[in-house]
C-alpha cells in the first residue's frame, strides 16, 4: 500500500459519451460478424469449426466482462456505503487499530478487482490471438483454392474494381481518424500542462489537484474560481479544441462505418455472383470472412484497451484510498487530514462506480439467441435456407449504424425528459419549503401577538 497522492490520469475518452457509444454496440456487432463469417464457410468444414470455437470464446468473454463490471460496481458501493463510514467512525473515535483493519479489508477488495482485471485483459489478448490465427488459416485456405477459379464474369470485374476503390477510400478515412486521434492526444497534453501551470501558481488549486483524481473535475473547479482572464481564456480555448476534434472524430467514425458497409455490400454482391458457379469453394467468401475477422479483432483490441484503462484507474484509486494511511500512526494530530483523504477517496470511488455502471450494459446485451446460429452447420442448409439466413444477417449489418443512431436519439430524449422531471420536482419542493417557512413565520407572529395581548391584560 502507498501514501502516494497521484491524480488518476485524465483521459477525455473515458469521460466522453462518444467513447461509451463506441463500446456499446461492440457485443452485438461482434455476434453479427461471427454469424456472417460462419455462413460464408459453408463449404470449408475445418474453418467452420475454428470460427465456431472462437465465437463461443467471445460469448463467454463478454459474459465474464459483465460479471467483472458488476464486481467493480458492487465493490464501489461497499466502499462508499459500508467501509468508508466505519473507517471514519474509527478515526473519529481515535481508534487506529480498528482503522488499520478496515484499510486492510479495503486493500483486499481492491487487490481482488485488479487481479480479475489483469485476467480479463489476458483473456482478450488470447481471444485476439485466436482470431488472428483463424484469419491466417482463412488466408492460407484462400490461397490454395484461388487457383481453381479460372475466370471472372464482367460483373465480378466491375465489383472487384469497386471494392478496390472503396478499400482506398476506407484507408483514407482511417488515416484521417489516426490524425485526429493524434491531435486529440496533443491537445490533452496541452490541457494537462496548462492545468499544472495554473496549479503551480495557485495554492488552492495545487491542494485540489492532490486530492481530486480526475482532471476534468479540476478544470471545472478552476473555471468557476479562477480570477486570471488569460488562464480562463486558455482553458476555454483548449476545451473548445477538444470538442471540435471530438466532433471531427464522430463524423469520421460514421464515414468509416458507412464505407465499411458499402464495401461489405459490394463484397457480398461479388460473392453472390460466384456462389452458384459450381461446387468448388469460392475463395471470395474467404475474403469476406477475413474482412469480418479483421473487424472483430479491432473490436477486441478496443475492449482490451478499455480494460487496461480500468486497471490503471483501479490502481490509482488504490493510491487515493490509502493516501492517508501513514497518518494512522499519528492519528491524534492529523485526524482532519485523514478524514479529508477519505472524503476524496469516497468521491473517486463514486465516480468509478458510475463509469462501470454506464458500460456494463454493453456486455449484457448478449442474449443467448445472439449465437444461436452455432446450433446449425451452414453446410447442412439448402440453398434457399442459406440465402434466407444470409439476407437476414446482412440486413442487420447494413442497418446497424442507423439503428444505433435512432436508439441514441431516443435515449438522449429520455435523458432530457428525466432531467426536466427532476428540475420540476425540485422547483415544487422549493416552493413547498418556502410556503412551510412562511406558515411557520405567520404562526410565530400570531403567537407573539397573543403573548403581547396576554401581557397587556395582566
Amino acid at each position: 500500500m502507498s501514501s502516494d497522492t497521484a491524480v488518476v490520469p485524465y483521459n477525455h475518452q473515458m469521460d466522453s459519451p462518444d467513447f461509451i457509444r463506441d463500446l456499446l454496440p461492440a457485443a452485438e456487432k461482434t455476434a453479427l460478424l461471427y454469424n456472417i463469417s460462419y455462413l460464408c464457410l459453408a463449404k470449408f468444414p475445418s474453418l467452420e469449426r475454428i470460427i465456431r470455437a472462437n465465437a463461443v470464446e467471445a460469448q463467454m468473454l463478454f459474459s465474464s466482462s459483465e460479471a467483472l463490471l458488476l464486481l467493480c460496481v458492487s465493490t464501489s458501493d461497499n466502499m462508499v456505503k459500508t467501509l468508508f463510514p466505519m473507517l471514519k467512525a474509527a478515526v473519529e473515535k481515535d481508534n487506529p487499530v480498528v482503522a488499520f483493519k478496515f484499510l486492510l479489508k479495503a486493500s483486499q477488495w481492491i487487490h481482488d478487482i485488479i487481479k480479475e482485471v489483469e485476467n480479463i485483459v489476458d483473456d482478450y489478448k488470447k481471444l485476439n490471438n485466436g482470431v488472428a490465427t483463424a484469419t491466417s488459416d482463412v488466408i492460407s485456405t484462400k490461397a490454395k483454392t484461388e487457383d481453381k477459379k479460372k475466370q471472372l464474369t464482367n460483373e465480378e470485374e466491375i465489383l472487384h474494381n469497386s471494392v478496390k476503390d472503396y478499400n482506398q477510400k476506407l484507408r483514407g478515412v482511417q488515416s484521417d481518424l489516426d490524425e485526429v486521434n493524434t491531435k486529440i492526444n496533443d491537445v490533452d497534453t496541452e490541457l494537462r500542462d496548462l492545468v499544472e501551470s495554473i496549479a503551480s501558481r495557485n495554492k488552492m488549486f495545487r491542494i485540489a489537484a492532490s486530492v481530486v483524481p480526475f482532471l476534468g473535475i479540476i478544470i471545472d473547479v478552476m473555471q468557476r474560481a479562477i480570477n486570471d482572464p488569460v488562464d480562463s481564456a486558455a482553458i476555454e480555448l483548449t476545451k473548445n479544441k477538444i470538442n471540435q476534434l471530438q466532433q471531427d472524430k464522430t463524423r469520421l467514425s460514421k464515414k468509416e462505418w458507412e464505407a465499411q458497409t458499402e464495401l461489405m455490400k459490394l463484397q457480398m454482391k461479388m460473392n453472390k455472383t460466384t456462389f452458384d458457379l459450381g461446387s468448388v469453394p469460392d475463395p471470395v467468401h474467404l475474403a469476406e470472412v477475413q474482412a469480418c475477422l479483421t473487424r472483430i479483432q479491432k473490436i477486441l483490441l478496443q475492449l482490451k484497451s478499455f480494460w487496461e484503462k480500468i486497471g490503471v484507474m483501479v490502481t490509482n484509486l488504490q493510491q487515493k484510498t490509502f493516501a492517508g494511511e501513514d497518518l494512522i500512526n499519528v492519528l491524534s494530530d492529523f485526524k482532519e487530514e485523514f478524514l479529508d483523504s477519505l472524503q476524496a477517496a469516497e468521491e473517486a470511488w463514486n465516480t468509478f462506480r458510475g463509469r462501470c455502471q454506464n458500460v456494463m450494459c454493453m456486455f449484457s446485451v448478449q442474449s443467448k439467441d445472439a449465437y444461436k446460429f452455432l446450433e446449425t452447420s451452414p453446410s447442412s442448409l439448402t440453398q434457399e435456407e442459406w440465402q434466407e439466413m444470409y439476407d437476414a444477417v446482412t440486413a442487420k449489418l447494413y442497418s446497424f449504424y442507423h439503428a444505433l443512431e435512432a436508439k441514441q436519439v431516443i435515449e438522449d430524449q429520455q435523458a432530457i425528459e428525466a432531467k426536466q422531471a427532476i428540475e420540476a420536482k425540485q422547483a415544487i419542493e422549493a416552493q413547498q419549503a418556502i410556503e412551510a417557512q412562511q406558515a411557520i413565520e405567520a404562526q410565530q407572529a400570531i403567537e407573539a401577538q397573543q403573548a403581547i395581548e396576554a401581557q397587556a391584560g395582566h
